[in-house]
């Protein structure tokens, strides 16, 4: 059963992330407003660290470990985002980072991950399952996985 989060949940996480995510803004087109007859809304989340919602979530969930896990480190699967967002706020926090990727992901995301200093396992999204690496890492080496999605 999912739980979902409460009113204090979520102003920890914004108290979390103070500091550390970007306020994104909201922009507005009059061009678009005018092709489509309405109001639009855009809220500019490529202006996020590392270009992207996902850091919000990372950087939550990784700032919650205690200290065992701090040490041992974190765990994910991801071929984009979540990857940057994981290895991202592990740099931040002094966390190692385990990212595992398939071997066909852009290599512009894997050079990034690599870039905030996580150490990338590759796999065959063909022939192996990420969640199982992903859960044996974790067991072996006793890190925290954090999945894409929960």
């Amino acid at each position: 059963m999912l739980n979902l989060p409460t009113f204090d949940d979520v102003s920890a996480a914004a108290r979390r992330l103070e500091g550390h995510a970007h306020r994104t803004p909201v922009m507005r087109s009059r061009t678009a407003d005018k092709e489509v007859g309405a109001e639009l809304f855009f809220k500019c989340e490529n202006l996020q660290r590392m270009g992207a919602f996902k850091f919000r979530g990372a950087f939550n969930a990784v700032s919650r470990f205690d200290e065992r896990q701090r040490r041992a480190g974190v765990v994910a699967y991801s071929s984009g985002n979540h990857a940057q967002g994981i290895a991202l706020s592990a740099s931040i926090l002094g966390i190692p980072a385990t990212i595992v990727m398939p071997h066909d992901a852009p290599a512009a995301k894997v050079a990034a991950t690599r870039g905030y200093g996580a150490k990338v396992v590759i796999y065959d999204r063909y022939t192996e399952d990420r969640e199982a690496i992903g859960r044996k890492l974790a067991e072996e080496h006793g890190l925290t996985l954090i999945p894409p999605y929960i």
